[in-house]
């Protein structure tokens, strides 16, 4: 019997990340994740899988980003009993991803209902905080490196992937075949986490593109935002900057520490983490020491570089505080979440700026933003954006295109099939052909949908 993959998400986009895995009667999914960005693309998340949820018979997460996580407390709702798969870092992630993601939508939902402006009457959450802490009882932690079964017969095994705490690749293993999913490659360089391990052979590779067609900058994350916020301190203005809750908000903490530290930043600024995905995310790092370069001072100095806020109320005073501030606030591309609030009080006022801190897929609020757009849609309003708008290139937690092609080229001998998923068309493309021409691999970018052989 044939082992087949169905790409149910992350071909041809960068979000949605699903892949599932047949082998005679039995099916594992490998990742569960949100569509996000542009509207036909979030519709997805309504739509039914083409596989009955409860004949799923194993998940596997290779790490807790809601692209590659947030479909899964959807899965659980519609019946789906099985083993959720992970590293431990993954599961001690989602524990806050997910219940946050369920509280955001019932409250986008409420606000929706509030105001009218919802084409739904009444506007209902895709799930709730209830149903994502009720599927959390399914993950089952795996120590990373460390070979197990998730079914009979089936064998798997994670190895670090760098990216954020917990990320992994994954190597499957069934009927003789071995099949690589790269997860979300991290950069050699990182600041703050520690390299991706090299990768194992295979005869199957799935390997993610969000940079397929671009390189790193030749500069650091310090280098870089700091003169910009010399700037809008100087005219006393508030910088917004819309954070990933996970992983980004941390390195962006830890580069302002740094700041502070070289005085490269008045140390006096205040600086105020609005998020309490990312307050949380924040203090993990202590319990996984192993997963990231950080030694214990920089992880102290990470968490009080910033005021924290938890509640509503508190972010909501913020609004009351003159004078220059700094903002982190998630969502990291302006999709939801109290970074809105945020960018229609200060998005009209040219003394503000607004830092974009990484990618940002297409159809989405921040991409808008690069782009320079003179305003923006926030719940049901024009927002006028006069604020100076700044896109960073060195905060990405992604390997860039060479990166990529190294990690490449580190594997044990040539694979029979390379497939391009987790990018952009033309990054996909981009790096599709790259790899046939430098590495001489079969490579193609497959449709949402399709079913290809390993």
């Amino acid at each position: 019997m044939t082992v087949s993959i169905t790409f149910l998400g992350g071909a041809g986009t960068v979000t949605g990340s699903k892949y599932l895995v047949r082998h005679g009667d039995q099916t594992v999914l490998v990742d569960c994740g949100l569509f996000q960005g542009y509207k036909q693309l979030r519709l997805r998340n309504w739509s039914p899988l083409p596989v009955v949820p409860a004949q799923v018979n194993a998940v596997l997460l290779t790490h807790a980003h809601l692209d590659h996580s947030g479909y899964l407390p959807l899965l659980a709702r519609e019946g789906y009993r099985g083993r959720v798969f992970a590293t431990a870092g993954t599961r001690d992630l989602c524990g806050i991803l997910l219940p946050d993601s369920g509280h955001l939508q019932e409250e986008d939902a409420a606000f929706a209902n509030r105001h009218g402006f919802s084409k739904h009457a009444p506007a209902l959450p895709l799930y709730t905080r209830q149903d994502a802490l009720s599927c959390l009882r399914l993950i089952k932690p795996v120590p990373m490196d460390r070979p197990f079964q998730p079914l009979r017969g089936w064998q798997a095994r994670f190895s670090s992937a760098g990216h954020i705490l917990g990320a992994a690749s994954l190597t499957l293993e069934v009927a003789g075949r071995r099949i690589l999913f790269s997860g979300d490659l991290g950069r050699p360089d990182d600041a703050l986490m520690n390299p991706p391990a090299p990768p194992p052979p295979a005869d199957t590779v799935l390997i993610e593109s969000t940079y397929g067609d671009r390189l790193h900058p030749p500069t650091d994350l310090v280098t870089e935002l700091a003169p910009a916020l010399q700037r809008v301190a100087a005219r006393g203005g508030v910088a917004i900057l819309p954070v990933f809750a996970v992983g980004r908000a941390q390195a962006v903490l830890h580069a302002i520490a740094q700041m502070k530290s070289r005085k490269l930043i008045p140390r006096s600024l205040p600086v105020f983490l609005d998020s309490p995905m990312a307050i949380h995310t924040t203090e993990l790092f202590g319990h996984h020491m192993d997963a990231h370069r950080l030694n214990a001072t920089e992880v102290r100095a990470m968490g009080k570089v910033a005021t924290m806020l938890e509640t509503t109320e508190q972010s909501k005073a913020l609004a009351r505080r003159h004078g220059p501030k700094v903002i982190l606030a998630a969502s990291g591309m302006a999709t939801g979440g109290r970074v809105l609030h945020h960018l229609a009080l200060y998005a009209p006022d040219h003394r503000n700026m607004i830092v974009l801190t990484g990618y940002q897929a297409p159809g989405t609020r921040g991409a808008r933003l690069a782009a320079g757009e003179s305003s923006l849609r926030i719940h049901g309003q024009e927002v006028p954006v006069r604020a100076e708008v700044v896109q960073l290139q060195a905060a990405s937690a992604h390997a860039d295109a060479n990166q990529i092609l190294d990690w490449l080229r580190l594997m044990p001998g040539r694979p029979d099939q390379t497939y391009i998923i987790h990018g952009d068309m033309a990054a996909s493309d981009t790096l599709r052909q790259r790899i046939e021409h430098e590495l001489s691999w079969r490579a193609l970018v497959p449709e949402h949908g399709s079913t290809w052989p390993c």
